[in-house]
């Protein structure tokens, strides 16, 4: 067995209900004065106001910072960073979906002053120490609250990423009852997401590719492919929404120590030109990457395959692992997510721009089973077109 190494949050707090206990959770790893991360969205939920009542009644000052926007600009992380300073917080909450997290991730390692953001993109750059920091999702996605990794949008539409084991939290709290609101595209586009993670972390050609991430990610898909369908249209089931956050954070242990490739580094650009949200970018481009993929490596894929979709079984080796390209394809459908790029109304003479951005996105294609050249990803594009 290949040498690898595995590091997820220190510790996983899992229930419904679990928001109740935030307020003892801040007093024993934070202390009295803490800032909470999150976004307008939210706010407009009632769900940070419980936070707040919460926090309150156990004695904690909280500096709400309360102006992340999705897919977070420098700008947005360094005013956050700056409140926090001005504010002598002795921790940090992030609550919310992957772009608070995201953000609440950074403010806790840039609060102390130590270290500037130019220093910190790239891997193992992070060096720390940061603020004690508690993660709280109310999405099933991203699967941030257990990824050592905060994606910045660089730029105009360029993304960074910082990657460090520095930023993984010390609690990450997971209440299903959060997601209950979720409006259904939402619901769809990032269970469409963490399903892309659990597959690119089971098929990563890293080198720390390793049995841990691959065990997480079949259990993964096995919970999210029989509960998204549910989720999505019946959004009050909580045995469906309860599946969907579980997978989403086995897929984000997975994917963090068995890193994604080319689905993500397509689906990025998508997201830096037009604003397209990251779960929905992933599925547009994530049965045409493996249709890509298969040609040259179906095992990892047709393994997959009966855990996301136990009919699929009766099929063997390339012919399974095609069936299931179309069977994302078709969930896709079934969830209500656009269909192809046409339907986003991007113009398809900007499909050599968008594989041209791709390819600077080397720390995700390295990952990737079969190498991806720019015609490649052009003709990826061309085929999601």
């Amino acid at each position: 067995m290949n040498p690898f190494t595995f590091n997820t949050s220190k510790s996983i707090q899992f229930g419904a209900g679990a928001l109740d206990r935030i307020g003892d959770l801040v007093k024993a790893q934070i202390g009295e004065r803490v800032m909470l991360v999150t976004d307008p969205g939210m706010m407009s939920t009632g769900i940070v106001d419980r936070a707040l009542q919460i926090l309150a009644s156990a004695g904690i000052s909280v500096e709400l910072f309360k102006d992340v926007e999705a897919d977070p600009p420098e700008s947005v992380i360094l005013k956050a960073v700056e409140q926090a300073k001005a504010a002598d917080i002795a921790g940090v909450i992030g609550l919310g979906g992957g772009s608070s997290l995201d953000v609440a991730k950074l403010v806790s390692l840039l609060a102390l002053g130590r270290e500037s953001i130019k220093d910190v993109y790239g891997v193992g750059n992070a060096k720390g120490p940061r603020l004690p920091l508690i993660l709280v999702p109310t999405t099933s996605g991203t699967g941030s609250e257990v990824t050592p990794i905060s994606i910045v949008t660089t730029g105009t539409n360029e993304k960074m990423g910082v990657v460090s084991p520095v930023i993984l939290p010390d609690i990450a709290l997971l209440d299903p009852e959060l997601t209950y609101g979720l409006p259904a595209h939402v619901t769809a586009a990032t269970g469409i997401d963490a399903m892309v993670h659990a597959i690119e972390a089971y098929a990563s050609a890293s080198a720390n590719n390793n049995p841990l991430s691959r065990m997480l990610a079949t259990q993964a898909l096995t919970l999210m492919g029989r509960s998204i369908l549910r989720a999505v249209h019946e959004g009050s089931d909580t045995e469906a929404r309860s599946d969907m956050l579980l997978g989403s954070m086995l897929a984000g242990q997975a994917f963090a120590n068995s890193p994604v490739a080319a689905v993500h580094a397509l689906a990025y650009p998508l997201g830096g030109h037009f604003h397209i949200p990251h779960g929905l970018s992933n599925a547009l481009v994530l049965p045409h990457v493996l249709r890509f993929n298969i040609v040259t490596s179906p095992q990892p894929y047709a393994e997959l395959a009966p855990y996301a979709f136990p009919e699929l079984s009766k099929f063997e080796g390339q012919e399974r692992a095609a069936a299931f390209c179309e069977k994302l394809a078709e969930l896709s459908r079934d969830c209500g997510l656009q269909p192809n790029l046409r339907a986003m109304n991007i113009p398809e003479d900007i499909l050599p721009k968008l594989a041209s951005d791709a390819m600077n996105q080397t720390r995700l294609l390295v990952n990737n089973p079969r190498p991806v050249t720019e015609a490649d990803a052009l003709a990826i594009y061309r085929a999601a077109y």
